[in-house]
């Protein structure tokens, strides 16, 4: 961006006289300038004075006017800090919109297997709390894992922030006497994903946080039950562009959680374990 200054060599006047080049003719020139040579807007020279209000103008023209009432006491004695700040708006407003007009965006829908592990480390709670075990490990099936993701990379950058919905249902294999128990596994994280930002293929690596929202179903001998956990996530994967703007990807991701259901047993209490997850997963993105 350019930013193209304007010297009075007759010296500008601190009066408000429709002149041209008085000091709020030299700032509203500044101002539109700025933009005009920034890429915003196209004001012919001899519009400078009109400052008609074409789209992005219109805020900086806003702003200007609320500046202008707040110093109108203090104009004449403080011209230079008054044009100073001006030209300081101008360029954080044209840097900030340059910045979210380079950023890179996408959303992505996702789908592939849950290569679920087992829930080990099972314990009691409640009254179940404290009994001696060690109590075997609960089996889970494969599952179908669908979802959806948003990411944000500044300026195209090599790191970016990806927010992602996933859902899931690793049944509980028969146990004891029961024949299974249904459970599903929604997880709502944020990731912070490394990449090589090429223009065709981009592998990435990644890691992140969020919730793990499990729900296990009503059996002869077990109530529903939910449990919202703390849920974390290693992941490696390549996006590959089939246009300048959609891409497919390829994923890994291991996955974990301590899940907690205090009232599986009723009156009896519950139990918890460590739920882990190996999960092979491809998806379409549009970036924008």
């Amino acid at each position: 961006m350019i930013t193209l200054l304007v010297i009075c060599s007759g010296g500008c006047t601190t009066d408000m006289s429709p002149n041209p080049m008085d000091t709020y003719g030299f700032l509203r020139s500044v101002m539109t300038i700025t933009l005009e040579y920034g890429g915003y807007v196209t004001v012919p020279a001899a519009d400078l004075y009109t400052w008609r209000p074409y789209g992005f103008e219109r805020l900086c023209n806003k702003l200007f006017f609320v500046m202008m009432s707040c110093m109108s006491i203090t104009m004449k004695k403080n011209a230079p800090f008054v044009t100073s700040l001006a030209i300081a708006g101008c360029w954080f407003i044209s840097f900030g919109t340059a910045s979210l007009v380079s950023a890179e965006m996408y959303v992505a829908g996702t789908a592939g297997v849950n290569f679920a592990d087992r829930i080990n480390s099972i314990a009691g709670t409640g009254s179940q709390a404290g009994v001696s075990g060690p109590f075997v490990d609960f089996d889970l099936k494969n599952s179908i894992t669908y979802g959806t993701k948003v990411g944000y990379f500044p300026g195209h950058s090599w790191y970016g922030i990806e927010g992602e919905v996933l859902n899931t249902t690793p049944h509980i294999k028969q146990l004891d006497a029961d024949p299974g128990i249904h459970m599903r596994v929604t997880t709502v994280g944020v990731n912070f994903i490394g990449r090589y930002p090429g223009r065709t293929l981009q592998p990435y690596v990644g890691a992140g946080i969020g919730a793990a929202i499990a729900h296990i179903g009503d059996t002869a001998t077990v109530r529903s039950d939910t449990d919202v956990a703390v849920a974390w996530n290693v992941l490696v994967g390549l996006r590959t562009f089939i246009t300048p703007k959609i891409a497919v990807f390829g994923e890994y991701k291991h996955t974990g959680a301590t899940l907690k259901f205090d009232q599986a047993f009723g009156d009896l209490g519950g139990f918890s374990g460590n739920y882990r997850a190996q999960l092979l997963l491809g998806g379409l993105s549009y970036h924008f």
